[in-house]
């Protein structure tokens, strides 16, 4: 079950670094920038998914716990 978090909680620093380092499979180019971030968490794990600035598609990052 997906338990929506509030990605606009984080400090400006590591929301500007979520959105910059980013990965997109349809363009198969990493660091394109993701828009419209949602946070959630799933099984333990939380990601971050938005729509890649170049093509639209879906970015999704898994965030690694510290």
């Amino acid at each position: 079950m997906k338990v929506p978090r509030d990605f606009f909680a984080r400090n400006p620093l590591e929301q500007s670094t979520l959105l910059e380092e980013t990965w997109c499979a349809s363009c198969q180019e990493a660091d394109l920038g993701m828009e419209d971030p949602q946070e959630y968490e799933e099984a333990g794990l939380v990601f971050v998914i938005g729509r890649c600035v170049k093509c639209g598609g879906v970015v999704q990052s898994e965030l690694r716990s510290t």
